[in-house]
């Protein structure tokens, strides 16, 4: 398992960057002086979440908590992680 994916990893939103809801685009957005990345619905739930406070572990169980139903969510939530750091959209502290 690699550091990022250890529990007790705490993402952060990259400077760079601004999370938000749309409401033109009807769904969570991350601007940038280049542009906007419009978010799928559990994209924007998973950044919802990463405030630079919460570990992956805290994030998982917040997103478990309102997404009861959502079978394999941790995986789902580890992999999106991963792929967010590496677009560089987030970091760790």
């Amino acid at each position: 398992m690699s550091a990022l994916a250890l529990p007790a990893a705490v993402p952060a939103l990259n400077r760079h960057f601004r999370f938000q809801w749309e409401p033109a685009q009807d769904c969570y957005v991350l601007l940038y002086p280049e542009g906007m990345v419009k978010l799928n619905g559990p994209a924007g739930e998973i950044l919802a979440c990463v405030d630079g406070e919460r570990d992956v572990a805290a994030i998982i169980a917040c997103l478990k908590a309102r997404f009861p139903e959502a079978d394999g969510i941790e995986q789902d939530i580890r992999e999106f992680l991963g792929d967010a750091h590496e677009q560089r959209w987030i970091d760790y502290a």
